[in-house]
């Protein structure tokens, strides 16, 4: 109940910020697939200078013959810091990021892994004829993931890349409107 309260709350926050954004950017990471993953955003203008965004990630691989299934959402605070108005040019980002994924082994265990993270990016983005949009972004992350086991033991499923600090970046192309 608690998550999809703050679920709620945040979709109401940035639908209301929304409300007077002068550009919206809808976007997709070029480098989820390469980890089996569909990683989308849509950022919108707030003022010259800041902007917002949320980002919604899916995924469904192996990874160490463990199937993985489910997604996460990225809500970040952008900051520009060059001369073109937002959501174009160098920015710093500050995001929290909730993660829900569905666990399954070679031996047929399941798990239930949440995760709680934020984290803060730098990156530039291009705007070509004023429709086009093409973004870099990287930075460091902190995520504290809860592992739910249905067998006797943790130890049949591994948080480690996932769990702690790590290091988030990507690669973008979009549509500005």
């Amino acid at each position: 109940m608690k998550n999809k309260i703050t679920l709620i709350s945040i979709i109401l926050l940035l639908g209301t910020s929304f409300a007077n954004a002068q550009k919206t950017v809808v976007k997709a990471n070029l480098l989820s697939p390469l980890v089996r993953t569909g990683s989308f955003f849509v950022e919108h203008q707030l003022n010259e200078n800041s902007s917002l965004q949320l980002g919604l990630l899916y995924t469904g691989k192996t990874w160490d013959d463990t199937k993985i299934r489910g997604w996460g959402i990225t809500p970040e605070y952008r900051f520009y810091l060059s001369d073109s108005p937002a959501p174009e040019g160098f920015f710093l980002a500050p995001y929290a990021r909730y993660l829900h994924f569905n666990l399954e082994n070679e031996v047929k265990d399941k798990a239930k892994m949440n995760g709680l993270g934020a984290g803060l990016i730098i990156g530039q983005q291009y705007i070509f004829k004023e429709r086009v949009s093409f973004e870099w972004f990287f930075g460091p992350s902190y995520t504290n993931i809860n592992l739910d086991v249905d067998s006797d033991t943790k130890d049949d499923f591994e948080t480690g890349s996932w769990d702690g600090f790590t290091l988030r970046a990507g690669i973008t192309l979009g549509i500005a409107f």
